[in-house]
């Protein structure tokens, strides 16, 4: 089945024969897009440049409002510039298949699980040391200690694991 997304038409900036072509301004409320953002799509490679009125004015076509679409949604999800610039590059390519999508995504999902895990380890180093603060009305804090210390996680890792004996206080 053919796609409805048109990568020519959002290359070309193409506006579709049912709507008049948006300015910046425009395409950013349209698509809840901040405008500074989409200048950085634009910069950046991900919205090619649109085509210019006699005025010099940016026109939007139906093309790019479904890319910038595509690229927030995808932005939403996680995913990377680098990874967006690889989908569009196989939906521009047009000869793009599932499985190499499905490819991205499974890569995605992976970086998506190794973060959960660090969040978890990071989740339960500052639980830790919260916990070793007594929440006196004193300058000593056991969390500044450990944050000014370049080992200091490490040790409260090995202390909480009981390789390391934790300091006295």
């Amino acid at each position: 089945m053919r796609r409805q997304f048109s990568p020519i038409a959002a290359r070309k900036g193409e506006a579709s024969s049912t709507g008049t072509p948006l300015t910046r301004g425009a395409l950013a409320a349209r698509t809840s897009c901040n405008i500074e953002t989409i200048r950085y799509y634009e910069r950046v490679g991900l919205l090619p440049p649109p085509p210019r009125s006699a005025g010099g004015h940016r026109l939007y076509g139906e093309g790019l409002v479904r890319r910038v679409n595509f690229v927030r949604r995808s932005r939403d999800l996680g995913f990377s510039i680098e990874e967006i610039r690889e989908l569009l590059r196989l939906v521009d390519g047009g000869t793009y298949t599932c499985g190499e999508v499905e490819k991205l995504a499974g890569d995605h999902v992976r970086e998506i699980r190794r973060k959960i895990a660090d969040l978890r380890r990071l989740q339960r180093v500052l639980e830790t040391m919260a916990a070793r603060c007594s929440g006196d009305a004193v300058p000593d804090c056991p969390i500044i200690d450990v944050l000014f210390d370049p080992d200091g996680l490490s040790r409260l890792r090995a202390s909480k694991t009981g390789h390391a004996s934790s300091r006295a206080r």
